[in-house]
């Protein structure tokens, strides 16, 4: 941990670099996974099915950085409320979207790269996983020497107070709809969920749904009936429905008893198509990015120069566009404007012509580059550079958690040794006596 460094660096940033500790405790993390009796041995499953899941280290982030992101959430949820955003954003959705609802959509994800200008925003994505076990292994954490006893346990909110939020959170999406009536049921939805890579965590909200009296079960769409003006699952009247689907506008055939609900007001479907249209179309950070169209629409100017400073410049991959886009190619990363988890995502410079041809002939959008964050990890007794973004998972602009995912490739993929989700460790990054203790305790120690 004592690799030479700048004389005078971003804390933050060294650290990353410089602490190679590992600090995830396994046996901290099955008891934070397995409080509950009904949860016993799903820590063990975890890491025989999934071991890439949870990195055994940390990224640390300045306080700066931390607040920048917040700002960035807020400052784009009041352009994403205005009138001239909704019309543009929702004229190229379908029907479906269109529907006045009044819930939200819980778990917002703002993706960030670290940029030389602060933290970049990637994407948002209306689904984002990871939350509760992200949650849990923040609390699975130990100090790996006596340089970070400080800072053990993370400063943060303890996790019944974290898991409180969360469930609080569905809580105001009920009311929002259905005001006081009593709240009693929720279905977790998402196409074969025991296959889906995070099903894990569906058992753990399941068994936080319950833990507040509310009845919850897991559910293929497919399983569900729509009959009598009522959706149900299994012969029980369905209230609520956490939707993980990726089929964000229910066209698919197998959730046509959930689309029927939808569209007849008989449940609560959270998050639901009009927020996928809303924030998570990767064309929107067109308008996002573009200063002149958020001038027009009378955003105020610290708004506009968080988002110019913080939004990667986007535009629509077209025809007319062609040659210019594949010239510049190599600053470039293309995404569908319909995409998630990196699926069918390209960064330029490994563009081939044959791919090039799908990326005309489908709906892209070209970002301006940023590269991610990169973080010095120790895997299997070497040092391995990883890559990281970071995640803000949020709800009516406000950050409820941060978290990290460490990757090798293109994009995440829960596949890297070493890698996986990362509990974020905020700290000073302005000569503050912790940052500075901490640097000179982990990075000038010889």
């Amino acid at each position: 941990m004592t690799d030479s460094l700048p004389a005078s660096p971003d804390v933050a940033e060294a650290l990353n670099q410089a602490c190679h500790c590992r600090t995830l405790s396994p046996e901290l993390l099955r008891q934070q996974l397995e409080r509950d009796p009904s949860l016993a041995g799903l820590a063990q499953s975890l890491a025989q099915t999934r071991p890439h899941l949870f990195s055994s280290t940390m990224v640390f982030l300045s306080s700066a950085v931390q607040q920048r992101m917040v700002d960035m959430v807020k400052a784009i949820e009041r352009v994403i409320a205005l009138p001239q955003y909704q019309a543009q954003a929702l004229a190229r959705a379908p029907s479906i979207a269109q529907r006045p609802v009044a819930p939200l959509g819980v778990f917002m994800g703002y993706d960030f790269h670290l940029g030389p200008q602060g933290p970049q925003l990637i994407e948002i994505n209306t689904n984002a996983g990871g939350a509760l076990l992200n949650a849990a292994l923040a609390h699975a954490q130990h100090a790996c020497c006596e340089a970070m006893d400080w800072a053990f346990p993370l400063k943060q909110v303890s996790r019944a107070s974290q898991e409180q939020v969360f469930f609080d959170m569905f809580a105001a999406e009920w009311r929002l709809q259905r005001g006081g009536a009593p709240w009693r049921s929720v279905v977790i939805v998402d196409d074969q969920p025991e296959a889906q890579y995070l099903a894990p965590e569906f058992t753990l909200f399941q068994q936080l749904f319950e833990q507040h009296g509310i009845a919850a079960s897991i559910a293929d769409p497919a399983a569900l009936e729509w009959r009598g003006g009522q959706l149900w699952h299994q012969g029980t009247a369905v209230d609520t429905v956490y939707n993980r689907l990726t089929d964000f506008y229910l066209s698919e055939a197998p959730h046509q008893a959930l689309r029927a609900a939808f569209e007849a007001d008989a449940v609560v479907v959270t998050p639901h198509p009009r927020a996928h249209a809303l924030f998570a179309d990767k064309r929107n950070l067109i308008a996002l990015s573009d200063d002149a169209t958020l001038q027009a629409w009378g955003v105020p100017p610290s708004d506009r120069a968080l988002l110019s400073a913080g939004v990667p410049h986007t535009q629509l991959v077209t025809i007319d566009k062609a040659d210019g886009l594949w010239a510049q190619r190599r600053q470039l990363f293309f995404k569908p404007v319909g995409g998630y988890a990196g699926k069918a995502a390209y960064r330029g410079e490994k563009l081939t012509r044959g791919v090039w041809s799908d990326i005309l002939a489908g709906d892209f959008v070209a970002q301006a580059l940023v590269p991610p964050g990169q973080r010095v990890a120790q895997v299997d007794g070497d040092l391995k550079d990883l890559k990281f973004d970071v995640r803000a998972y949020a709800y009516n602009g406000q950050v409820q958690l941060l978290a990290a995912r460490m990757y090798a490739g293109q994009t995440t993929n829960f596949r890297t040794p070493g890698g996986g989700f990362a509990p974020v460790m905020v700290i000073g990054g302005d000569g503050s006596s912790e940052a500075d203790h901490l640097w000179r305790r982990l990075c000038l120690t010889p």
